[in-house]
């Protein structure tokens, strides 16, 4: 299998984009992507897409000959992939074993959700197919609720405090201020969520990612003939997925995600490396446990020690391991089909040394971990400088 590198990213600003349409995202980010790679549309020989629920959100599905036909570039083949919201992580893994098996050498991923069409109740209800529809949902158990036995279950093993979620949410707004992308570009106070509301004791508003539009596409290309469009091409040297059941209620334990746990497993392995080596990671924080489980299963933190980590500054910016540097799902936004794509895009610009003030000192390793649903789906991808 060949190596592949990514050449170029692109994204649109992450938010409510009323005037937007799902079109325009599209184009906005493939063309961005392409003029960072100094490439031209007809070099492209492939695209995947990830998008996650557009069929319930605004009412169009076939997003894979959407995507050909609005970037003009019919009669490339054009694939959409969902695996809810690691739909993104899923497409990129695709892209990268299309250009690793040598069938094609440039490829195109993208991934993409406009949430704003529909009202807050129909894209929860959208996004609770994403667990157990029968089992879940239709009992009631929206996303909030199944992280918030999450957390319960963690504070009631390992001690974890709101207070400690709460260190999470504020990290990740820190950075997010230094993300032009970002959706939620404003500091917050420990106090300001504590003092936000519960939506699912004990998770509060402030602890949850907010509903998003938005896009993001990297172009990746074969290794060895990477440096031929881009001076300082980032290679992705693991790509990882594994998987658990889709309701909590047959998972081993609420406080680990065992597809992160398996997946990280191997991906260390296919990279050769420990997480000691990991400068950096984008990991899936839809809600602020999700932080702590993601660093706790990854291998930053011993299990029960994730929330301390947190707020004791661990996770900051150039710290033990620096989080979330894009400011996460929390500050960043989640448009959930294009997330995973965009932790692509976050630790391309990292290891290209063109993050800004948000900028991680000497990064050479990079991580990112995406996640469908309440953790039955889970990709990692490890990244390093060519």
């Amino acid at each position: 299998m060949r190596s592949v590198s990514i050449i170029g990213v692109g994204l649109t600003k992450f938010g409510e984009h009323w005037e937007t349409s799902f079109r325009e995202l599209i184009s906005e980010a493939a063309g961005r992507a392409i003029a960072d790679a100094k490439i031209e549309g007809k070099d492209v020989q492939a695209i995947f897409g990830g998008c996650m629920a557009s069929g319930r959100l605004i009412g169009q599905e076939h997003i894979g000959a959407l995507i050909a036909d609005q970037l003009g570039m019919n009669p490339v083949p054009s694939t959409r992939v969902e695996a809810a919201c690691a739909s993104g992580g899923v497409a990129l893994r695709a892209g990268i074993m299309a250009v690793a098996s040598g069938t094609y050498d440039v490829v195109a991923v993208g991934g993409i959700e406009k949430m704003t069409e529909v009202s807050t109740e129909e894209a929860a209800t959208a996004l609770g197919g994403a667990g157990d529809q029968e089992w879940e949902l239709f009992n009631g158990a929206t996303f909030p609720a199944l992280y918030a036995l999450m957390a319960r279950r963690h504070m009631l093993e390992y001690g974890t405090t709101e207070e400690q979620l709460a260190a999470c949410a504020v990290k990740n707004h820190k950075n997010a201020v230094n993300n032009e992308y970002a959706q939620f570009r404003k500091e917050i106070t420990v106090e300001d969520v504590m003092d936000s509301g519960y939506i699912a004791t004990p998770l509060k508003l402030l602890d949850c990612s907010p509903i998003t539009d938005g896009a993001a596409t990297v172009i990746l290309c074969s290794s060895d003939k990477a440096k031929k469009f881009c001076e300082t091409p980032v290679e992705i040297i693991s790509s990882v997925q594994a998987s658990d059941s889709l309701a909590l209620c047959q998972r081993q334990t609420l406080t680990a995600m065992r597809a992160t746990q398996e997946a990280a497993k191997l991906a260390y392995a296919q990279a050769k490396i420990t997480p000691k080596d990991v400068d950096f990671a984008e990991v899936h924080d839809c809600f602020t446990i999700a932080e702590v489980l993601a660093t706790e299963d990854l291998g930053f933190f011993p299990k029960g020690k994730g929330g301390k980590a947190a707020q004791d500054g661990e996770t900051a910016l150039n710290a033990k391991v620096s989080i979330n540097t894009s400011g996460g799902l929390k500050g960043k936004g989640h448009p959930v089909g294009a997330t995973g794509v965009a932790q692509a895009a976050e630790a391309t610009l990292q290891l290209q040394q063109r993050a800004g003030k948000r900028q991680v000192s000497d990064a050479e390793i990079g991580l990112t971990h995406n996640v469908g649903g309440s953790g039955a789906t889970c990709t990692i991808h490890v990244y390093k400088r060519l």
